[in-house]
């Protein structure tokens, strides 16, 4: 379970950004830049995102959002067992969504109402997450 739940982790964790505007896109670069920084977890909201014209999943610049885990702390996740393992996961789990809320909050005031609407159910999708891991945490 632990290894399944490391991959999951790594799965979240793992991302890139960059934003370039092509020429007449109904999309600014910071409705781009937000689309190209989420990755498989979010597989509805990357295909909705994918049919957007100008944005490039496969574009990155080597740029890390708010909320990944430093090496250091993928380390310690790696070397730790339960219900440490637990905690530490649950704690990566909550500052990357916390992450991907900042990421989103950039555009829900975006012209184009797609992205806005969008923005929005991750935001509050995040929140609703973020408050189940709390409540496992306080189960520990």
């Amino acid at each position: 379970m632990k290894k399944i739940l490391s991959l999951l982790l790594l799965a979240f964790l793992l991302t890139g950004c960059a934003a370039s505007t092509p020429a007449g896109s109904e999309y600014s670069a910071d409705d781009i830049n937000f689309a190209e920084m989420i990755k498989d977890a979010q597989e509805p909201e990357i295909g909705l995102m994918k049919s957007w014209a100008g944005v490039s999943s496969s574009t990155h610049a080597g740029h890390m959002m708010d909320g990944m885990l430093s090496a250091a702390e993928i380390t310690e996740l790696r070397g730790s067992k339960s219900p440490a393992f637990d905690l530490l996961f649950l704690q990566g789990m909550i500052k990357h969504h916390e992450g991907a809320i900042e990421m989103a909050e950039a555009v829900t005031s975006s012209k184009n109402q797609e992205v806005a609407d969008l923005a929005a159910l991750i935001i509050d999708a995040q929140l609703k997450e973020i408050a189940l891991m709390k409540e496992l945490i306080s189960n520990l």
